[in-house]
């Protein structure tokens, strides 16, 4: 059988490509990891919130938006907003403290921060107009039915992997002590101020040059 037209192959590279950049680090693992540590099923709600985001995408996707995508200006807008945001949020980070069994630190919540953090980043956006078009395409074309299923997989790949995330962190959290926990968080801190200057340095580099 000619793999290109076996919808079970297809639904399997949906996976693996799914799964391969759910596992790419970056701001929302980053929150998975912060926000698991309090909250063991921080990784289903951030996924939620992604979810908010990334349906209405699909749809529109489908429906030929993803030029709009591509544009630069909306990549720069997205960018330097977004970049400002994932920079409070990391500066947030290194503040955080433990007061009693709490973390006292972002006060944006696992579902919010999973839409925001979704919303504010401009390559999660580029990914969907490129690679993510392409699977959309493929998926219409064994028919509309294989459209849900797509996201379905998809969003499940998403779902698992944070709510993995999450989930250890917050079995590990005795380990998480003293050093080791300003260590967790600070590395949170860094890998989201990272993202945002990354983010924000495109997009000046697009109005700029």
């Amino acid at each position: 059988m000619d793999q290109a037209s076996d919808p079970l192959f297809f639904l399997a590279m949906v996976a693996f490509i799914s799964l391969s950049g759910a596992l790419m680090p970056g701001p929302v693992f980053a929150t998975a990891v912060a926000k698991g540590y309090d909250d063991r099923n921080a990784g289903l709600k951030i996924a939620a919130g992604h979810a908010v985001i990334e349906v209405p995408l699909i749809i529109a996707i489908f429906l030929g938006f993803e030029a709009v995508l591509k544009d630069e200006s909306v990549f720069a807008i997205i960018g330097l907003v977004g970049g400002a945001f994932l920079l409070y949020m990391g500066i947030s980070m290194f503040r955080t403290k433990i007061d009693g069994d709490q973390v006292q630190g972002s006060r944006l919540r696992p579902f919010s921060a999973g839409i925001v953090l979704t919303a504010a980043n401009p390559y999660f956006l580029v990914w969907w107009a490129t690679v993510g078009a392409s699977l959309i395409g493929v998926a219409a074309g064994y028919g509309l039915l294989m459209l849900p299923v797509f996201a379905a997989i998809h969003l499940a790949c998403d779902l698992g992997y944070l709510q993995f995330v999450s989930y250890s962190v917050n079995r590990s959290r005795s380990f998480f002590t003293g050093k080791r926990y300003k260590l967790l968080f600070a590395s949170c801190g860094v890998l989201l101020v990272a993202f945002a200057l990354y983010f924000m340095l495109s997009s000046l580099n697009l109005i700029l040059f």
